[in-house]
């Protein structure tokens, strides 16, 4: 997706790997790296902020040892990557964040303010430009090495400062942890996230510490930094409005999949039918959904909240079971039922295309509708779920034997 472009200096030159958005410009955000370099996964993140609407540029911030190191997290390089890291001028990569930042301002992919991001390194780095660089709209550090020896400087903040602390990261031990929550907890446009139970480099794809849930919280917050500070903004109910259209109303499957990323994924979470990546997903829709839902089915809106990267509905989805719906009832012949079911999809979008989709609804609900559950016994209810969601004076704990009980306690 990027390109190699050189950064200039009183020093000498140097390179960064630019990234830009699909719609070809963006806010700019400056990524600062880890101790291995500008490698691949470096080139990874930068890739994924252009496709959350950033132009991205990673600047080569070795270059006064070596030009171009590109080191992995294991074995040999892992140790010549500490031995960088012990060689690296802090202050002068500060100054090559200040010139990266200054060149891609001159850019004309860049459009608005900037901000810096950074891992590890890079991560006090980020916290570094917080308070020595300006025009830093945003920074955003990832387990930062060293923050708690330079946090006289916090009281120059310009911008917002995003920081995450993993919690056992030996990197930067619990007194450190203290110091810098100390200096740092309550400070306007501080913002400072403990990750329990994680280890430096959590949110690093593919490293040994690397926890996906730990990850994707993490990027939702930075995300929601960049996007109050810096934007871009997008009409994400309107996006997923359109999006729907095409799949329920007009039952386009290619105008469906034009709404999404280059490599989207849905998944429908009781029955895990859906599709990870374009030729899967545009399978899936093609011959097991867009075309395949009763042609009654309808969608009744109960309340949307808007993020800043996902959206979240709350939807009573109606229909009659008169023919096979395989991503709910898969395998389930038409059993002429109605059916009503509260649904919660939570869509998340990466720039203005939505990236994946998270559905919910209670099974056994869909289940004792058409008639393939007996509800006798069991704490489960058939339409009357969908009833009370839209008529709250309805009877409450109805299921509960032992209700009566606490009747005057």
């Amino acid at each position: 997706m990027g390109q190699t472009i050189q950064i200039q200096t009183q020093d000498g030159n140097f390179s960064g790997y630019l990234a830009t958005p699909a719609g070809g410009k963006g806010p700019g955000i400056v990524l600062c790296q880890e101790i291995f370099g500008v490698n691949a996964t470096m080139r990874q993140v930068a890739d994924y902020y252009a496709e959350e609407g950033y132009t991205v540029l990673v600047p080569d911030l070795f270059w006064r040892i070596e030009h171009g190191i590109e080191l992995s997290d294991r074995g040999a390089d892992f140790q010549r990557a500490l031995g960088l890291y012990q060689q690296f001028d802090e202050d002068k990569g500060v100054q090559d964040v200040g010139a990266a930042l200054a060149t891609l301002r001159q850019r004309p992919e860049c459009a608005g303010q900037t901000g810096v991001l950074g891992f590890c390194l890079g991560g006090k780095l980020a916290y570094l430009a917080a308070c020595r660089l300006p025009d830093v709209a945003c920074a955003v550090g990832y387990y930062g090495v060293g923050i708690e020896r330079a946090l006289g400087e916090a009281r120059n903040i310009r911008g917002r400062l995003v920081l995450h602390v993993a919690e056992r990261d030996g990197f930067c031990p619990p007194e450190a942890q203290a110091s810098i929550r100390e200096a740092l907890s309550g400070q306007p446009g501080v913002e400072l996230y403990v990750y329990p139970g994680m280890d430096h480099a959590f949110a690093r794809t593919g490293g040994e510490h690397f926890d996906k849930a730990s990850a994707l919280m993490a990027h939702q917050r930075s995300i929601a930094a960049f996007r109050a500070e810096m934007g871009p903004h997008y009409d994400f109910s309107a996006l997923w409005d359109k999006h729907c259209e095409y799949e329920f109303a007009t039952r386009d499957v290619d105008a469906t999949m034009a709404t999404m990323v280059a490599e989207p994924y849905v998944n429908h979470i009781p029955t895990m039918t859906g599709g990870v990546g374009y030729r899967q997903l545009k399978r899936f829709y093609q011959h097991h959904f867009v075309h395949s839902n009763p042609p009654d089915t309808t969608l009744i809106p109960l309340s949307r909240t808007i993020g800043a990267s996902q959206v979240v509905d709350e939807i009573l989805f109606c229909f009659t079971h008169t023919c096979e719906i395989d991503w709910m009832l898969p395998g389930v012949p038409p059993t002429g039922k109605r059916v009503e079911i509260p649904l919660i999809a939570i869509i998340k979008f990466r720039g203005d295309k939505l990236y994946h989709e998270h559905i919910y609804w209670d099974q056994a609900s869909v289940l004792v509708q058409v008639g393939l559950l007996d509800p006798k016994g069991l704490p489960v209810a058939g339409v009357e779920t969908a009833r009370k969601l839209l008529d709250e004076t309805l009877p409450s704990n109805t299921l509960m034997a032992r209700w009566s009980e606490s009747e005057g306690k």
